[in-house]
């Protein structure tokens, strides 16, 4: 049976989601509760902020790029063996594709799943009712069943507001957090600094614990969770993604951290085995690995100690020669790569197994949703079959001399052309896979 479970979701980017769902996560393992998680949208980082605040592994949730089944299997593993499942918006509550699709409240309207929305308070007053009351009636499917309001600049700031609350809605507020500039996540290029590279994140996640369960109404906010209806929906277990070989070598450091758990749990129910390497550390895959899967990450950032990493290099270049089918996305494909240009135009040499330089000097923001049809026959599928993903990143390719790998489109339907770059038994692409199609289409 699925715990009972609520979406921590915000008017707005910035209005303190990931921090308050740290601390609740972090609060409520305290009171001994085995807490669960999930994240709305295509986000690498922000789930390994909540697995070290849980100790569980925390699911992404997409309703544009995943299928009705997989997110009803993803949200039954995380309410399993659990006591409560605290999921974390995207962006705002009502945010997500240009047609509206991919929302934190379309997760909310799929599942039936209550909603704490967070308000940033920082420069506001009365007028902090309106804006509540406008997003608590925007959608008669999505419930907001309470409020916490951050940012507070103290003790009468918070009585003005909660006055103004409670005189134009009956939805209560369960707290209020005061201004607390020093509990920050450090950020970079591609969203907050990640898990693993943050000097103090377990001291910062106890401080966050601390507060949330000072200032918040726990008893209450635990009796408004519910449990979503997905019991049974998710049939065998989220399997979004065909699985590379049986036994496959999946890179895993600081410079390829980018590889969703669904996808690695969904290679496991097809029979494989994960054998992780380390790059970074110069470990070249498991010889008897049928299938390399190089995720993204931030290659850039360590390009020179990859050019000089010969065992991994060698590694990759040896099992090319065995026909080893090797996949890339985004800085994976870089790595794949002849060249990749850093920040300060210097060029290094990585595997040169695809046609491909790419740079990050002049970086430019490539992001958005994507539709892919795969152009060839691979372990991922043959033509035509599709799959939906997500891109971002900073870098681009200055050259691409091979047979384009896939044929890409973006949320509104626009065709972007072909994509990515094929050579033997080598391919890759900037874009991130998700699942498969075809795709629900959420009515309203």
């Amino acid at each position: 049976m699925t715990a009972p479970t609520l979406i921590v979701a915000a008017p707005q980017s910035g209005s303190g989601k990931t921090l308050l769902t740290l601390g609740l996560i972090r609060a409520l393992a305290r009171r001994g509760l085995k807490v669960g998680s999930f994240k709305v949208g295509p986000d690498y980082i922000d789930p390994a902020f909540h697995a070290r605040a849980s100790g569980q592994s925390c699911r992404n949730l997409d309703s544009w790029a995943m299928r009705f089944e997989t997110l009803a299997a993803l949200l039954e593993d995380a309410g399993r063996d659990v006591d409560i499942v605290v999921g974390e918006g995207v962006m705002g509550l009502f945010d997500g594709a240009p047609d509206g699709s991919g929302s934190t409240a379309d997760i909310a309207a799929l599942f039936d799943l209550p909603v704490v929305l967070v308000a940033e308070a920082r420069r506001i007053n009365q007028s902090i009712a309106a804006l509540l009351e406008g997003f608590i009636g925007f959608r008669q499917d999505v419930e907001v069943v309470g409020i916490v309001l951050n940012a507070v600049a103290g003790e009468r700031h918070a009585a003005t507001l909660l006055k103004a609350c409670d005189e134009r809605f009956s939805t209560p507020v369960l707290g209020w957090l005061p201004r607390h500039d020093e509990l920050v996540v450090p950020s970079r290029h591609l969203g907050l600094v990640q898990a693993a590279e943050h000097p103090a994140l377990d001291e910062l996640i106890e401080r966050l614990g601390s507060l949330v369960a000072e200032r918040l109404d726990l008893d209450r906010l635990l009796r408004l969770a519910r449990r979503p209806g997905v019991a049974g929906l998710g049939g065998q277990g989220a399997r979004p993604i065909a699985a590379l070989g049986q036994r496959i070598a999946v890179a895993q450091d600081t410079a390829f951290a980018f590889a969703y758990p669904a996808v690695l749990e969904g290679w496991r129910r097809q029979g494989a085995e994960i054998v992780p390497f380390s790059p970074l550390a110069d470990e070249a895959p498991d010889p008897a690995a049928d299938a390399i899967y190089l995720p993204g990450g931030y290659p850039e950032l360590y390009a020179g100690r990859l050019a000089a990493n010969r065992q991994f290099l060698l590694g990759l270049q040896a099992a090319a020669y065995r026909d080893v089918f090797i996949y890339g996305e985004c800085g994976g494909y870089m790595a794949l790569g002849e060249v990749l240009i850093d920040a300060a135009g210097e060029r290094h040499r990585l595997a040169e197994l695809l046609p491909v330089v790419t740079s990050f000097e002049a970086p430019k923001l490539r992001l958005g949703y994507r539709e892919v049809t795969l152009l060839g026959p691979s372990p991922l599928g043959r033509p035509p079959l599709r799959y939906r993903g997500h891109e971002f990143h900073y870098a681009r390719e200055v050259e691409q001399r091979g047979v384009p790998f896939l044929r890409a489109s973006d949320a509104s339907g626009r065709q972007l052309g072909e994509a990515g770059c094929r050579l033997g038994t080598v391919a890759g692409s900037f874009i991130h896979l998700v699942d498969r199609w075809p795709h629900l289409v959420v009515v309203r």
